[in-house]
């Protein structure tokens, strides 16, 4: 299976990156827990917009066997685009369970500072 890459692709793979930076970059060096988990979100944009991308071959079309006459050569690989939703249910799950845990967090300690929270545990 060839893929043919595009303008188009090296434009998204650049989109990628740069979402990946800077989801790393905050995840790494913000203090804030609720700026931490926006960087997360980032990351994980980023990694699915990369399936997403890699999943695409210009020319073929969606895999719906309801179009008569395609056939399988026609048609993209499903596979990414599944992996790719369950991906997006994840990690919604897991920003729902952060952001409570962030939520008691601050609850407890009465600030989000990752900083101050360990010299209040210490």
């Amino acid at each position: 299976m060839k893929a043919l890459l595009t303008n188009m692709h090296y434009i998204v793979m650049f989109g990628v990156i740069v979402l990946l930076v800077i989801g790393l970059f905050g995840a790494l060096t913000k203090k804030n827990l609720i700026k931490i988990m926006v960087a997360l979100g980032l990351v994980d944009s980023g990694v699915n917009l990369f399936f997403i991308t890699i999943g695409y071959i210009n020319g073929r079309t969606a895999p719906i066997f309801s179009k008569p006459g395609l056939t399988p050569q026609q048609m993209v690989d499903p596979v990414p685009q599944a992996l790719v939703l369950t991906a997006i249910v994840i990690g919604v799950a897991v920003l729902a369970l952060g952001l409570s845990i962030i939520i008691r967090v601050y609850e407890h300690y009465g600030t989000l500072n990752v900083s101050k929270i360990k010299k209040m545990r210490g």
